[in-house]
């Protein structure tokens, strides 16, 4: 090897081994959760001294089982529905579907690391011009099939971090899918609890209509034969007349509006309306305390809070994949394999042929202009983080919200339906007065139409608030993220449980 051969390669092989050990280099900002200055309590939970001293930082534990948190009702009947909800709902299905896509775009991804080869066989037919030769225009040359039987292999080196940010940033979104996956399971296991208590709320306002209705009629038979005998005026008959009517229409209102809510638990678990019923039971009170917990949990616990958590890791990742575009990029390649002019000399030893890259098997690209694009995606990722850290910080904001709304309406709940009990009993009471009164004839009819009216008000506030007392405790714990620590365990990974049934292809 010549002088001049031994430099160059010796200049070759230093550029190569200078590139080589910047391998690896991130570009990638250092990945910071933004401080959120959290409460040390919530406010309509305050801790005791005791329980103060054990405040937490929060530590990532979104992707634990939630646990059956809904058994802690002790209802059977709200038990199977929640199990025929996760095995048929459709938007379970959906969200299942996108954390496949996701963690198919992850294992893409991760394929950056390693090497691709490829192989090829085939003939080509071509002609050479006389003049790629050095023939004068004169001379002519045949046509000539070749044969080719070869590999490839090219690898990228991750100089500057662009691959590993690139398979972080796919990480990360397959992270937020997951998190969204348990954030619809969530919202459906709530979201049937919900439908259920109103459902049987809906059955004990129909249960308050029902014995309303047989009172009315009772009421009207009293008064009709009052007024055959010529006790009363026709006023009385007529009025009470009306109120049996506007009690039968009250009840219809009651059953249109059970109606829809039926139909609309019918598709949560995955069924058409004409599939699915529930036979009317009033709605039974259930005493369970739900612990809130420290704050700092709550980031832990929230599975859309660690989707938005996962989606702002994502957009820091993606700005090290638009920084690295400003950096060279290196490449090696290589080629192997079998050449001839017939098929069957193709595997011949001395047809055997390889190809290498420049500079060693090499090629370096490195950026020099390009209008302004490198510097408009750099813009953009910077953008898209800054608005993941805006959503996050919301996300945050909104989830506090709804645990303090959700304890505040317990709180007031529980007070608001004792004074309610007490408002039924008393107007129960004044209705019986009025009742006795009126047969005998010391007050008007009137007064006995404003009592019961007073009476089925109260009684249908007072099943309301159960209702809603109900609601808000499925509430507070969708607030809380779930389930709580000693919950029955329920598997909630697509990967692991059978996906909803979906039509197939």
């Amino acid at each position: 090897m010549s002088y001049i051969k031994m430099k160059r390669w010796a200049g070759s092989s230093l550029l190569l081994s200078a590139l080589l050990a910047i391998a690896g280099c991130s570009l990638t900002p250092d990945y910071v959760k933004p401080d959120l200055g959290l409460p040390t309590a919530f406010k309509e939970a305050p801790l005791s001294p005791q329980e103060a001293g054990t405040w937490k930082t929060a530590t990532p534990s979104e992707q634990l089982a939630r646990g059956a948190w809904w058994t802690v009702f002790n209802d059977a009947a709200l038990n199977d529905l929640e199990t025929q909800a996760m095995a048929a709902n459709q938007s379970v299905a959906a969200a299942a579907a996108r954390l496949k896509e996701a963690r198919g775009l992850q294992e893409a991804a991760r394929s950056g690391f390693f090497p691709t080869l490829d192989s090829g066989f085939g003939p080509t037919r071509e002609k050479v011009s006389p003049a790629s030769l050095g023939l004068t225009p004169d001379n002519s040359t045949a046509p000539q099939t070749l044969w080719r039987a070869q590999a490839s292999v090219s690898y990228e080196v991750d100089l500057f971090g662009r691959v590993a940010a690139t398979a972080a940033a796919s990480k990360a979104d397959a992270d937020q899918s997951a998190a969204l996956y348990r954030s619809v399971l969530l919202a459906l296991q709530a979201d049937v609890a919900e439908n259920y208590y109103k459902l049987r709320e809906l059955d004990s306002e129909a249960d308050v209509f029902t014995k309303t209705v047989a009172l009315r009629e009772q009421t009207l038979k009293l008064v009709q034969h009052r007024f055959d005998d010529g006790d009363i005026s026709e006023l009385d008959l007529a009025q009470a007349k009306s109120e049996l009517a506007t009690a039968r229409s009250d009840e219809l209102g009651v059953a249109r509006m059970r109606a829809a809510s039926e139909h609309s638990l019918a598709v949560l678990l995955g069924k058409t309306p004409a599939q699915f019923s529930m036979v009317a039971d009033p709605i039974v009170p259930v005493d369970v305390t739900v612990p809130a917990g420290l704050p700092s949990s709550l980031l832990e616990r929230r599975p859309d809070i660690a989707a938005a958590e996962r989606a702002m890791a994502a957009a820091n990742s993606r700005i090290g994949i638009a920084r690295a575009a400003y950096f060279p990029s290196l490449n090696l390649t290589g080629a192997g394999g079998f050449e001839s002019g017939t098929l069957g000399e193709l595997f011949n030893w001395s047809s055997r042929v390889f190809l290498l890259g420049p500079l060693a098997g090499t090629a370096l690209t490195i950026p020099i202009f390009d209008g302004g694009a490198r510097s408009g995606n750099l813009a953009n990722a910077r953008a898209k983080y800054e608005e993941q850290v805006a959503d996050y910080r919301q996300q945050v904001l909104v989830a506090f919200q709804e645990v303090e709304d959700n304890l505040s309406n317990l709180r007031l709940l529980d007070e608001q339906i004792k004074q309610q009990d007490q408002a039924v009993a008393a107007s129960s009471r004044a209705a019986q007065l009025s009742q006795t009164q009126y047969t005998e004839g010391t007050v008007a009819y009137l007064d006995v139409i404003d009592s019961q009216r007073t009476v089925l008000q109260a009684q249908r506030a007072d099943v309301q608030l159960v209702g809603a007392q109900m609601v808000s405790r499925v509430d507070l714990i969708r607030a809380l993220g779930g389930g709580w620590e000693g919950s029955p365990a329920v598997q909630i990974d697509p990967a692991t449980t059978p996906a909803p049934q979906v039509a197939a292809r």
